[in-house]
């Protein structure tokens, strides 16, 4: 069966992220990939002035009538970046236009490098957290994480036990499926951890000096198309990882704004093989 992935999160026009990254990367995957934008920015928020921003908020509530109208259902659905008041309505979406044992997989895109990105209001985070109640997958950051929990944000001086903690305080949320990024035990390494509840694994790649944006979409994107590929979570974790890695590795020094994920389709394409 072709399978259908209804991915939600906006449009930044220029900038290699989100919509951009998401539709060609879970594409390349196999997977048919349908978009409802949250938004339209004419660049991403991060290095760019004057951006400008559109929320679709407005416009969901018809979309979601117009599917139902055509009796459209969805195999699974990825958020990312989504909007203060569109939690309701992608909820909504979630249990009406889902078909049978429909996966859900929630990047809580938020927050990075300790603060929330601009033009999200404090209390954000618990508005998100609804969204997350229900996820069979949850693929938060750190910052993320601790915005989630109301903890204060530890980005070094960890151990395995708080990353530990942190997993378990995530599935009391209602996430049936952990994935925490940006786990470091190791100066020279960096990861992830994979919960299912009951135990909890990691995957670690060499850590690189450069920092790029854009690479949380692709490593969320890469997990959802292998995912859907019938790929273990620990193995599409591990993809994405190897993928955003490959990606960077492939960006000039001087292409600041993002990652050139284009570049390595083909690797992900045998990576999945």
């Amino acid at each position: 069966m072709n399978k259908k992935l209804l991915t939600i999160q906006d449009i930044s026009c220029f900038g290699q992220c989100s919509l951009t990254v998401a539709l060609p990367v879970i594409s390349a995957c196999g997977i048919e990939t349908v978009i409802l934008p949250s938004a339209v920015l004419s660049t991403h928020t991060c290095g760019f002035k004057n951006y400008t921003f559109r929320d679709l908020t407005s416009d969901i509530s018809a979309i979601e009538k117009s599917w139902l109208e055509n009796d459209l259902k969805f195999d699974a659905f990825y958020t990312g970046y989504v909007c203060e008041n569109q939690i309701p309505p992608i909820l909504s979406i979630m249990q009406n236009c889902a078909a049978p044992d429909a996966v859900r997989i929630v990047d809580p895109v938020m927050a990075d490098a300790g603060k929330l990105y601009p033009g999200f209001s404090d209390d954000f985070p618990q508005k998100m957290a609804k969204l997350c109640n229900g996820a069979d997958y949850l693929l938060p950051n750190l910052t993320e994480a601790a915005f989630l929990l109301g903890e204060e944000c530890r980005l070094e001086n960890y151990d395995q036990n708080y990353i530990e903690n942190t997993i378990r305080n995530l599935h009391s949320l209602g996430a049936k499926n952990v994935i925490l990024t940006g786990v470091s035990f190791e100066p020279d390494q960096i990861g992830c951890a994979v919960s299912d509840g009951n135990s909890i694994q990691y995957d670690f790649n060499p850590r690189l000096k450069r920092c790029s944006h854009g690479t949380g979409d692709v490593f969320a994107s890469v997990f959802a198309g292998a995912l859907m590929r019938g790929k273990s979570p620990l193995q599409a974790a591990a993809i994405a990882a190897d993928v955003v890695c490959l990606s960077i590795n492939a960006t000039p020094d001087d292409h600041w704004y993002g990652v050139c994920f284009e570049q390595v389709i083909p690797q992900l394409v045998e990576l999945l093989k």
